[in-house]
């Protein structure tokens, strides 16, 4: 055996040195090559005996060999449990120490528990334990399965090579799923799962797993609402960053390659097929919670976010839940199930709120991607007839956006990774939630209640037009209950939010998780003004002075935050867009030249941010111009300081060439790729006047006034040839260009291809204005 080891003789230290040295590199060396020994099980227990104590094993190979001879079907196994105890104490504490305040990066830590159980087999000899154990059913086999889950997850926690070693194991993964079955077994498993998938480099596709209707039919409550995380995993497409700096030539050329649904998008599909599911989730969403308030509760709830951040909530949770299925004899899907629970009044009613809290955030995710997905049609349908929208409007005031000033405005945590409050999450994800909801979709009126639908038709009748037709098809039975409406209370909150504040903490993410709380409150409106421009909403949110909130904000606030004064500008545009009682009250607010000219500065300071709101601008100085019969329309065009800026044509000529100059083909995005439209606006309102070659040969002289000849015309060219490749393709939906600016989307590409005609002798063509030698149209710049 001395030999098989490598070791000559066991009889001096040095050669004991050797001997540890030497199984380690044995064991190490067939990790790589999946050559030689694979587990601890394979040695003499005598010699692994008496290398422990020298080599600070701890016991662990002996215990794993005795755990390995005591798991076959056969066997006693209580002798097994009780080495997997001893073992899972030994784990558990390196896991709690990574999760906690001490840990640090793996590169500085090192874990001898852990990483002896790994190198000696332990992932193996657990495995096996597992799978044998499962075949019978008592109460020691359960507890036995619980404890070799934890052992594998300790070990995923500590050592992410574990985690993806699992999850190559496809069978095994698969297996897992099965003991889900299992409700005393269920979090355990559930927890393993959701970390094994993360680093999978596959998604599992969820068609795969046997009976998988049945099994989350099968689910309570509770176990749904932790399946969540799992599925969270399994439908969302691959983190790639920001998906908005990703230029758009890119995602082109990867739409092309990868025409069929992804994995996740078939995913989504067989989530949608398991009868009950979408129902069940919205039940999750909006059940209520017992309201708690006063000073003691605020104080109480503190603790329980500092309990948070040192990750001992997930294992308190884990066992609140696992002995509440123990005391429950019968399966229920209910919402009394968890409150007549003992152990659930127990619990202090703050730690109620957190948890209730905490998956309702995992249930509005996948919501949400469901309702971002390609059957986002049919989930619409499902969350308006399962009453969505009333049921988190009726949880607005007393869960998602209490009044508390203390425990709302706090993010624990003092390193860098660390997360904000369960409660901010919540109110983060609702946000992402309503805006998936209601953009650009007819079901957007259900975020009003019947009153606030009624007010709509009133403006539409004095105003003597027509009621929108999404409107007119709302269901009444569906739109929300009580005397606020879902988009009114967020505007009150909208409203009470500083514009460009932070959390008080020292984590460096709060005024991220600030700022994207503030952009998504603004969003809901811009995303229930969008499309084709409704005067009726404009007037409603108006009337709440939403306009002069907004200026506020953008004038005298000292907002920074390009992000959120970007919300700002594509919500002013949308309110104030054709509507002269909106520039009327513009002028109202901005009544000294410096307010005006802080707001220009704003505007100009990035074009990127607030090219939407020059775009409104135009288009609407170009309707009033033509509604002159109108004494109201003359007067607000006399007296603006915005539209007579605009009128100018200096000016539109100045954010022309700006628009033009800031951008290119490699650089276009979904972020500002609207810079491009909206120069094509500014050009298409100029033909339609005969206009259009007074503005080419503008751009063509200030290009040599710069001393760059054929540069800026150049690059227009190639944008505009991108332009024709991107919104003439099949897939693309292009009527949100015609309905935000009520130019036929036929005008839109006729006036493109006049601009991109060959003849050199049209007026209208950019050819014609780009002498010979500067000319560089034939570079292909769109190759993929």
């Amino acid at each position: 055996m001395a030999t098989l080891l490598g070791c000559e003789s066991p009889c001096t230290g040095g050669k004991r040195r050797n001997c540890n040295s030497n199984i380690v590199t044995k064991f190490t060396s067939s990790k790589i090559t999946g050559r030689g020994f694979s587990r601890g099980t394979q040695l003499p227990g005598g010699l692994l005996q008496e290398r422990d104590k020298r080599a600070k094993w701890h016991g662990i190979p002996t215990l794993l060999q005795k755990l390995y001879e005591s798991s076959h079907p056969n066997s006693d196994l209580s002798h097994a449990h009780s080495f997997l105890k001893v073992l899972s104490s030994q784990l558990s504490m390196e896991a709690m120490s990574f999760v906690t305040e001490d840990r640090k990066t793996a590169q500085e830590s090192t874990f001898p528990n852990t990483h002896t159980f790994d190198l000696f087999g332990g992932v193996d000899v657990s495995l096996t334990s597992l799978t044998n154990t499962y075949v019978s059913v008592t109460t020691v086999n359960d507890d036995l399965v619980k404890d070799c889950l934890s052992v594998l997850y300790n070990c995923c926690i500590c050592t992410e090579e574990v985690t993806k070693s699992l999850a190559g194991r496809d069978d095994f993964v698969l297996f897992l799923f099965t003991l889900m079955t299992n409700k005393k077994t269920f979090l355990q498993t559930a927890t393993l799962i959701e970390d094994i998938l993360g680093v999978k480099k596959e998604m599992i596709q969820l068609e795969g797993i046997p009976n998988l209707s049945g099994l989350v039919q099968s689910f309570d409550q509770q176990q749904l609402a932790n399946f969540c995380r799992i599925l969270s995993v399994t439908i969302s497409e691959p983190d790639v960053g920001n998906d908005d700096k990703h230029t758009l030539l890119a995602k082109n050329a990867q739409q092309k390659r990868n025409a069929s649904p992804s994995r996740a998008e078939v995913n989504q599909v067989t989530l949608l097929n398991i009868p009950g599911f979408i129902e069940r989730l919205c039940k999750l969403a909006t059940r209520k919670v017992s309201e708690a308030t006063g000073a003691n509760f605020l104080q109480e709830l503190e603790d329980w976010y500092t309990w948070l951040d040192n990750a001992l909530v997930l294992d308190a949770l884990m066992q609140m839940a696992t002995e509440e299925a123990e005391q429950s004899s019968t399966e229920s899907s209910d919402e009394s199930s968890l409150a007549t629970s003992p152990l659930r009044h127990r619990l202090p009613q703050s730690m109620k709120i957190v948890h209730e809290i905490m998956y309702k955030v995992e249930v509005l995710y996948v919501l949400c991607v469901l309702l971002m997905g390609r059957q986002r049609n049919q989930v619409h349908k499902m969350l308006a007839e399962f009453r969505l929208i009333p049921g988190l409007n009726n949880l607005f005031d007393k869960l998602i956006w209490r009044k508390y000033t203390a425990s709302n405005h706090v993010v624990h945590g003092q390193n860098e990774n660390c997360d904000c409050s369960p409660e901010i999450s919540f109110k983060i994800q609702f946000l992402r939630l309503l805006q998936s909801f209601s953009d650009h979709h007819e079901n957007k009126y259900l975020l009003l209640n019947s009153q606030e639908l009624n007010e709509l038709s009133a403006i539409s009748m004095k105003a003597n037009i027509p009621e929108v037709e999404a409107l007119v098809n709302t269901d009444r039975s569906l739109v929300c209950d009580g005397k606020k409406g879902l988009l009114t209370r967020i505007l009150t909150v909208m409203k009470r939010e500083p514009p460009d504040s932070s959390f008080r903490c020292a984590s460096c993410r709060a005024k991220i998780v600030t700022q994207e709380i503030k952009m998504l409150t603004i969003s809901q409106y811009v995303s229930l003004v969008l499309g084709a421009t409704s005067y009726a909403d404009q007037m409603f949110l108006l009337k709440r002075g939403l306009l002069e909130h907004i200026l506020f904000c953008i004038i005298d606030s000292g907002c920074t935050s390009r992000d959120v004064l970007q919300s700002y500008f594509d919500l002013l545009g949308e309110l104030m867009k054709f509507n002269i009682d909106a520039f009327k009250r513009f002028n109202k607010y901005v009544n000294t030249p410096e307010k005006f000219q802080t707001f220009l500065t704003q505007i100009n300071s990035s074009l990127v941010d607030s090219n939407m709101l020059v775009r409104c601008i135009v288009l609407s100085l170009d309707r009033f111009e033509s509604q002159t019969e109108d004494v109201k329309v003359v007067e607000v065009l006399s007296e603006c300081c915005l539209l007579s800026y605009m009128a100018r044509v200096e000016n539109r000529l100045s954010f022309l060439f700006r628009l033009i100059n800031i951008i290119n083909v490699q650089t276009l995005t979904q972020e500002n790729v609207s810079c491009l439209n909206t120069s094509l606006v500014i050009l298409m309102l100029a033909r339609r006047k005969a206009k259009l070659p007074f503005y080419l040969n503008a751009l063509r002289e200030k290009e040599y006034a710069e001393k760059y000849p054929g540069c800026l015309l150049n690059n227009f060219h190639n944008l505009l040839r991108f332009w024709q490749r991107h919104y003439l393709n099949k897939d693309k939906d292009s009527t949100c260009l015609e309905n935000s600016s009520c130019i036929p989307f036929s005008y839109w590409k006729e006036t493109v291809s006049v601009l991109l005609g060959p003849d050199r002798t049209s007026p209208c063509a950019i050819a014609s204005y780009i002498d010979e030698p500067f000319m560089d149209l034939d570079r292909d710049l769109l190759e993929d």
